[in-house]
């Protein structure tokens, strides 16, 4: 279970980097990722409200490398953001709205986070519950009877 911790800090490591950019720098991300220099002022807000999002899901990664199995659902919800980030890629790249040099991390990242999230999710279902936690968890034979 230690590669899936490792993995799971990682990647809320990258969330918390990138959120706090999109938090504190909303102008520099917009043109990092090539959109018009006159932009209206919400895309600022876009991008600002998009960083605290990120930063709440690399706090979850966080929570959720200290104990898998029981923050279980935090990886399984990251698992479908990162899934719905590489389909959105996808189909933006294919009717060429997505510029050919975003390419490589609008498609690669999430597509990698997929398969480490969906790794470590299948991972978590078939260890047994007592595998992952490092607390015992009181059974039925370790209950005394008078």
């Amino acid at each position: 279970m230690r590669l899936q911790r490792i993995t799971l800090i990682i990647v809320g490591a990258i969330q918390i980097a990138t959120g706090m950019e999109y938090l504190t720098r909303p102008a520099m991300v917009a043109a990092m990722l090539g959109v018009a220099v006159q932009v209206p002022p919400w895309v600022n807000f876009s991008l600002i409200v998009a960083g605290a999002r990120f930063i709440g899901y690399g706090i979850g990664m966080l929570a959720a490398a200290r104990s898998p199995r029981r923050h279980r659902l935090w990886i399984y919800t990251m698992l479908g953001i990162q899934l719905t980030d590489f389909i959105a890629a996808a189909a933006y790249l294919a009717v060429g709205s997505l510029p050919r040099d975003h390419l490589g991390p609008a498609i690669a990242l999430p597509l990698l986070w997929v398969l480490l999230l969906g790794w470590i999710a299948v991972y978590i279902r078939k260890t047994p519950p007592n595998g992952d936690e490092g607390t015992p968890m009181p059974t039925s034979t370790s209950v005394k009877t008078t």
